[in-house]
């Protein structure tokens, strides 16, 4: 029996490992979205290839994430690769690779510096707006 993945149910997952927000996906994805419509999003099991590489782009997570990560199968490998002595000296060497945790933390990082300058730059507008209309 072949377990199907669930598009929708992953975008939900990335976003939550990423602390965004419905809202702001929402935001970024443009004018025609909003948080109801990305709450829909999440429960579609397939989501069309042209909208997975713009939630691709916003959250900065390759479009086959959302096509092929598979929770059960993940648990399955975690589970059968940290058994009771994982993580003692057995005389073997191991290395454990943690580069996906630190890039998503790197990307989160990456976007709040983003929010940051955009906040920035809208204020810097506002202030030159103001002096046009004070003129």
């Amino acid at each position: 029996m072949e377990q199907k993945i669930h598009q929708g149910r992953n975008v939900k997952r990335f976003r939550e490992m990423l602390n965004i927000k419905q809202e702001a996906l929402a935001y970024d994805l443009g004018n025609d979205w909003n948080q109801k419509k990305i709450s829909m999003l999440e429960q579609k099991d397939v989501i069309e290839d042209n909208l997975l590489k713009q939630i691709s782009a916003v959250l900065k997570i390759p479009v086959e994430a959302f096509q092929n990560f598979d929770e059960e199968q993940a648990i399955n490998v975690i589970s059968n690769t940290f058994d009771n002595g994982a993580f003692f000296n057995t005389g073997h060497s191991a290395t454990f690779n943690v580069n996906p945790i630190e890039k998503l933390i790197q990307l989160h990082e990456e976007k709040i510096a983003l929010y940051e300058r955009m906040l920035k730059e809208k204020d810097e507008m506002m202030v030159r707006l103001e002096k046009l209309i004070t003129k």
